[in-house]
């Protein structure tokens, strides 16, 4: 029977190790105020070391323990021995103060509930601590791989939009405002292919008056403008509006953009609550004189400072001039020098006629295609020839004429130039927003290299933690095996197995 509880093995659980000890009275409950001025007696007797390369190596970081203390006593038992008397004793301080050490260890079992609770300790907080470090430093690699693919991904898909919105205005994208404002220069040529074309629409609007004309026995014009410009082409608004052909065209002058230089300096970052006024870009010029004067008390102004006149029983004589009769006779200046499709009134009412002619022709390819009663039939009995005469597939062709130059005025790329064409500051506006892509792209390229920073650091990181983890596992290994082998001689060398012992 004493044979079989030999044979059986003890298993104590890590973390209820101290309490297991204290229990069985292998240790005293009060062993940490013993392991107090231990630890004081090693701290001063660390202070005067022989040069021992293995020393050394005990005393560098590590915590100090019993076991320790016995190995330091073995060395020093070699480096003290000319100290040793007849008596075997030895007279060297150093060997006096840690035999003490050990000594003081052993009273009581202290040693071993020290060991017992570093062990705990390791297992239950120590190695969880640097194993949660070592997966949070891998975790923000991951992390920063991925918000650094994000950065690149992100900062190629706004190049691509801000290529794709070049593309979509007819330009490189090298230097927008100086690009779209060569697109309005080549506007002109491309209206005028435009008005050639409307050349084609002849006997699309004698169709349209026609009908107009047996239906409603309409007397009035139809399509003026779009009739103007199929017999005279895009002229100047200057003709259209006078009916003469202007002998002057005083075209205005387009600046053209300065270079774009792309800074830091141009980089929005925004008002981080700095107090400091910002610049709206509107300048005064010095040295104008506007005939104001804000001050009041002069003898020839009245109360507000404001030169209204000689006298206040004056008449104010206001004259009233007619719209583009401020320039001499035959010379078309301002919107009179542009052509009836740069002008965006006349152009306006051109692509009204379009979309009117547009919505006859579809509603009469509709009612073709339905006038097959004979009731249909002779109700065109009496119309014109040019009614009569028409098939279905010819009013097909002449709709697809019609509506092809209507895609062409009103595509999303004539919308910008015209756009361009009546406010300069369209041109900055859409310079700006194109810009923005771009500084937007070049931060998102800084911010991954920030996260290929932040991830070597991560890196460097774990290779620090890594070889911690390894020497803490390593230690409570040890302390395991010592434990367990200090146990088991307590108890006639019977097996003893500790629990849970995981880094």
């Amino acid at each position: 029977m004493e044979q079989n509880i030999q044979n059986l093995p003890i298993d104590i659980q890590t973390s209820k190790l101290v309490d297991w000890l204290v229990d069985r009275r292998h240790c005293n409950l009060k062993w940490q105020s013993a392991v107090k001025l231990i630890r004081e007696k090693i701290n001063a007797a660390i202070q005067d070391m022989p040069e021992n390369e293995e020393i050394k190596q005990l005393l560098s970081g590590s915590y100090i323990h019993y076991f320790h203390c016995l190995r330091i006593v073995e060395i020093l038992k070699g480096t003290e021995a000319s100290s040793k008397n007849i008596f075997g004793r030895y007279s060297s301080q150093r060997m006096k103060d840690w035999q003490e050490i050990v000594s003081l260890y052993e009273a009581d079992s202290v040693y071993l509930a020290e060991v017992a609770s570093l062990l705990s300790r390791n297992v239950s907080y120590e190695g969880p601590a640097l194993r949660k470090q070592l997966a949070k430093a891998q975790q923000l690699q991951q992390e920063l791989s991925r918000r650094e693919v994000e950065c690149q991904s992100s900062a190629a898909d706004l190049r691509e939009r801000y290529y794709a919105a070049c593309k979509k205005y007819g330009i490189k994208g090298d230097n927008v405002a100086r690009e779209l404002q060569a697109l309005v220069k080549d506007l002109p040529l491309v209206l005028e292919e435009v008005g050639k074309d409307s050349a084609k629409f002849e006997e699309q609007i004698q169709l349209y008056t026609a009908f107009t004309n047996f239906v409603c026995e309409w007397s009035e014009p139809v399509l003026p403008m779009l009739t103007f410009v199929q017999k005279k082409g895009n002229s100047t608004f200057y003709e259209w509006r006078t009916g003469n052909v202007p002998k002057v065209v005083e075209r205005p002058v387009v600046e053209e953009a300065p270079a774009e230089e792309v800074t830091e300096d141009m980089i929005d970052w925004g008002d981080f609550g700095t107090g400091k006024e910002t610049d709206c870009g509107i300048k005064v010029e010095d040295g104008i004189d506007w005939g104001i004067s804000l001050e009041p008390g002069t003898e020839d102004t009245g109360a507000d400072g404001i030169d209204w006149g000689d006298s206040e029983s004056a008449p104010i004589e206001i004259e009233i001039v007619d719209a583009g009769t401020d320039c001499p006779e035959g010379v078309a200046r301002g919107e009179d020098a542009l052509s009836i499709l740069e002008n965006s009134q006349s152009r306006s009412q051109f692509i009204d006629e379009l979309m009117e002619l547009e919505v006859f022709l579809t509603q009469r390819l509709n009612e073709m295609s339905e006038e097959a009663d004979i009731v249909a039939m002779s109700q065109f009995q009496l119309a014109p020839s040019v009614i009569q005469g028409q098939s279905r597939e010819h009013i097909q062709k002449m709709l697809s004429e019609v509506h092809g130059l209507l895609d062409r005025l009103t595509s999303l790329r004539m919308q910008h130039l015209f756009m361009i064409q009546a406010s300069p500051r369209y041109v900055e506006r859409v310079s700006e927003v194109l810009r923005q892509k771009l500084k937007q792209a070049d931060i998102l390229v800084l911010k991954s290299a920030m996260m290929v920073e932040k991830r070597q650091e991560a890196l460097e990181e774990q290779s620090r933690l890594e070889p911690r983890v390894d020497l803490l596992a390593g230690c409570t290994r040890e302390l395991q095996k010592l434990i367990e082998a200090d146990i088991s001689k307590r108890y006639n060398n019977r097996p003893v197995n500790l629990m849970g012992v995981t880094i």
